[in-house]
């Protein structure tokens, strides 16, 4: 849903973002994200929360993404990608919010692995142009390795 003051082009380039984001998390195919592939989507000071273990950890862009990074290059986590599902956006000139449901696939240690989770962005139009100012995600709850 986008309320009338976003442009077609705006609702595009938050669009773009977004699948950017998602691209980060795909290693099929040979395919391998660096560092400034998530970074540069990511406003100066932006800030990402997670839900995990019964906390909340808060983190820098480049904190979270690092050890992803590292597990996707790594061969334990093969084959594997996350894609939105669906999602729903508002704008109110500068600002913007995007609810997305996603889900995700591979295999860790050989093992099929899926999950699905939500993740809320917050995104603001800057001398850049469009990019993320925070984000939270969770997983939901039957995330994780599928026994036989």
């Amino acid at each position: 849903m986008n309320t009338p003051a976003t442009s077609t082009a705006d609702q595009r380039l938050i669009d773009e973002i977004i699948r950017q984001f998602f691209a980060v998390f795909d290693n099929r195919d040979g395919r391998r994200a660096a560092l400034q592939d998530f970074t540069q989507l990511f406003a100066p000071g932006a800030i990402i929360a997670s839900h995990s273990a019964s906390r909340v950890a808060r983190e820098s862009p480049e904190a979270f993404v690092a050890p992803r990074l590292e597990l996707l290059a790594s061969g334990r986590l093969a084959n594997f990608h996350e894609w939105e599902t669906s999602h729903r956006t508002e704008t109110v000139g500068s600002l913007a919010v995007r609810r997305s449901r996603y889900a995700k696939r591979g295999q860790m240690d050989g093992e099929p692995y899926v999950g699905e989770g939500t993740k809320h962005f917050q995104l603001a139009r800057l001398d850049q142009g469009w990019q993320i100012v925070a984000m939270c995600w969770i997983d939901d709850a039957t995330d994780g390795v599928v026994s036989a």
